[in-house]
């Protein structure tokens, strides 16, 4: 937005200096010009009173040494013939028009307008004679190299002092339209903020701007207030429920358990299916509890050596042994001076290989790969749909097609939170030639 306010501030300053200078430069070259007229009119006058003179008296010899002598004196070529086109004194100046103008008793009026660019030369015709009695005509050939010296000068101080001008008005643009986009400035670097998850990010009170804006920056802290209050509310209200119905859940649980010396034959299968049931509230309670933890910042435990998550995934081997699944480890760099890994790396790994056990059939194989700045969690199982990559992220998502595997649809859920708290990007793709790769592209060191 800042270009393109310079550019239209640029674009009419531009205009408005063009709009004076243009008019100022052709006003002073319409003025040297007549100021050249009126000089070379006045000697033209001068030689046709002597030419009016010479040719009364019939001696034209003084005629001939003034006009040779203004030559030498100016370099200006004076021509002087009479009525019948004779040459009476001078030469190399004669024009047809200007001379015939002359003739039928008009002075010359106008001379082309005098550029830095030309004309070389203007004539000025001047009849010989008084009133109806022409008797011949002058005609000088006016060279113009000291006007257009003249017109170059003032143009080029025009032209300079224009672009000072366009200079100074564009640097008060800038700082103009910096002071204007300043607030629009701190809203961009505050929204980007609170989309990071500083959900505490605020514009500074007390900023520079117009009123307009400074009045919109305390609207939107008002607004970031509002919802950052309510988001907090939320996630209270979520670890409080979950937490409040822990205990519920465990003497629910403890009850039921009691109860089983008292079933009948009858009552078995629908006894285990209620238990399942209590087990499955209390996975939810836990993924809700730990989800409101992320979502509120609270859990920031030390980064992870490599060694150490190489070690908590290979108790991972003993599970995927018991579902007849294989899981292979595959770290570029675990040495000792190889650098931490986020925390959240750990358990985002727990979470793909937890979902990774439930949903890749017996005979199957996981993949863990670290390289670089990039850990991935690739399966060979039956993958997800490329439109469904977005939704799995989301809480409470579960595949169409795994609607009866056990879980609450929260794990990857979690494990986005947790990627963004720690600085990292997560995302699902497809493994080749089908199954799922779930990619963590760690923080820059």
């Amino acid at each position: 937005m800042q270009l393109r306010i310079l550019a239209v501030y640029t674009v009419l300053i531009a205009c408005l200096v063009a709009a004076l200078a243009v008019p100022f430069s052709l006003a002073y070259s319409s003025h040297r010009t007549g100021k050249l007229l009126l000089e070379r009119r006045a000697d033209a006058t001068r030689f046709a009173e002597l030419a009016d003179q010479a040719m009364r008296e019939g001696d034209t010899s003084g005629l001939v040494q003034e006009v040779s002598r203004y030559h030498e004196l100016y370099g200006t070529e004076v021509e002087i013939r009479d009525r019948d086109g004779k040459r009476v004194a001078g030469g190399g100046a004669w024009s047809a028009d200007p001379a015939e103008r002359a003739l039928s008793g008009r002075t010359t009026a106008s001379l082309p307008l005098v550029t830095p660019f030309g004309p070389a030369s203007a004539v000025v015709a001047e009849p010989v004679g008084r009133d109806t009695q022409v008797f011949g005509v002058v005609v000088m050939k006016v060279p113009t190299a000291a006007a257009r010296r003249d017109v170059a000068l003032v143009w080029a101080a025009v032209a300079a002092g224009s672009v000072v001008a366009v200079l100074c008005a564009l640097i008060a643009a800038r700082r103009l339209a910096r002071w204007i986009l300043r607030p629009v400035t701190e809203l961009d670097l505050t929204t980007r903020a609170i989309a990071e998850g500083r959900m505490d990010a605020r514009v500074r009170a007390g900023g520079r701007g117009p009123a307009e804006l400074r009045l919109l920056e305390r609207r939107f802290n008002a607004m970031a207030d509002a919802v950052s209050a309510a988001l907090e509310r939320q996630r209270a209200f979520v670890a409080d429920a979950s937490h409040e119905l822990r205990t519920p859940l465990t003497v629910l649980s403890l009850r039921l358990e009691n109860l089983e010396p008292h079933l009948t034959p009858d009552g078995t299968e629908e006894f285990a299916e209620a238990l399942a049931e209590v087990d499955r509230l209390g996975r939810l309670m836990e993924d809700l509890l730990e989800l409101a933890r992320v979502e509120a910042g609270t859990a920031a435990p030390e980064p992870i050596a490599r060694t150490a998550l190489r070690a908590r995934l290979a108790i991972w081997h003993d599970v995927y042994a018991a579902r007849k699944l294989t899981l292979a480890v595959e770290f570029e760099d675990i040495g000792p001076s190889a650098a931490p890994l986020p925390a959240a790396a750990a358990r985002i790994a727990d979470i793909a290989l937890d979902n990774a056990a439930k949903f890749v059939p017996p005979g199957g194989t996981v993949t863990v790969r670290l390289e670089a700045r990039v850990l991935r969690i690739a399966d060979d199982g039956p993958g997800l749909e490329a439109e469904q990559f977005e939704a799995a992220l989301g809480r409470f998502w579960r595949s169409p097609g795994h609607g009866n595997v056990p879980g609450s649809g929260l794990g990857l859920a979690i494990a986005s939170e947790l990627a963004r708290a720690a600085g990292c990007e997560l995302s699902l793709r497809p493994a080749a030639p089908h199954g799922l790769v779930v990619e963590l592209r760690l923080p820059e060191a």
